[in-house]
């Protein structure tokens, strides 16, 4: 078996981790934020919050089951890895603002497979509600990378 495996389902341990994995994030997004322009900042913070605000309202009522989706939206996700590793070589302004917006797409996609996913109902894949903090931190992993791909784009916007 896997070391730790159910921790995630394991009081004050669950509780733990995800106090950890946000002060890690916190950091990176500091990080982030005192290397760009404070509007451009503001500006990716509102429209992620707009979007965000949208994306779960679409999920609670369309009649769609996204959660099927989960194989295709792994497969678009390494894709989306290899050309983060292909960029690390080949610098190309266009090639940025396709990266940021294939993932804005990616991870506003597992935004509405994920809030499926914790809203239950008549979805394929649903989680349980012991995975209460592991539902935080997806969703929150999902905002999180829209913010920094929107906040890309508004970068690559801005030259």
């Amino acid at each position: 078996t896997l070391a730790c495996c159910n921790v995630h389902r394991s009081f004050p341990a669950n509780f733990i981790c995800l106090g950890i994995f946000t002060i890690g994030e916190s950091f990176m997004l500091m990080m982030v934020g005192a290397t760009t322009k404070p509007e451009i900042v503001w500006w990716a913070v509102l429209i992620t919050a707009v979007v965000c605000i949208a994306l779960t309202i679409f999920a609670f009522q369309t009649k769609i089951d996204f959660t099927v989706f989960n194989g295709l939206m792994f497969v678009l996700l390494i894709v989306l890895i290899v050309m983060g590793i292909i960029m690390m070589f080949v610098k190309s302004d266009l090639l940025r603002v396709v990266y940021a917006a294939l993932g804005a797409f990616i991870f506003s996609a597992y935004l509405v497979i994920d809030t499926q996913m914790i809203i239950g109902g008549n979805h394929k894949y649903q989680m349980s509600p012991e995975d209460y903090v592991f539902a935080a931190i997806t969703l929150y992993v999902d905002i999180i990378n829209l913010f920094l791909m929107i906040l890309s784009l508004l970068n690559s916007a801005q030259k």
